[in-house]
């Protein structure tokens, strides 16, 4: 017996072949943006393959949720520390 489904990074690809057209009637610099969080969809493929969710956008779009949290969350304790070393006498 052969297994039935594909794998969640061949159903990837298969998404983003979908949204290739999008992609394209995007300017060049918003084309970098797409490919960026297409990029943190595969950077997160091995959870959203445990996620074994019907839907195959939901794991893609909590990736990028996910990626964009930690950028935040960085950027938040960077501002921290350089607004207390500015107040430092």
């Amino acid at each position: 017996m052969g297994k039935t489904v594909e794998s969640y990074r061949m159903a990837l690809d298969h998404e983003v072949q979908r949204w290739n057209s999008f992609a394209r009637a995007l300017r060049k610099e918003d084309r970098k943006v797409f490919e960026q969080l297409i990029d943190i969809c595969r950077k997160y493929a091995s959870a959203g393959s445990n996620a074994t969710r019907p839907v195959l956008f939901e794991p893609m779009v909590l990736s990028i949720l996910l990626d964009q949290q930690k950028t935040l969350h960085r950027l938040k304790k960077d501002l921290i520390a350089v607004s207390k070393q500015s107040i430092k006498p």
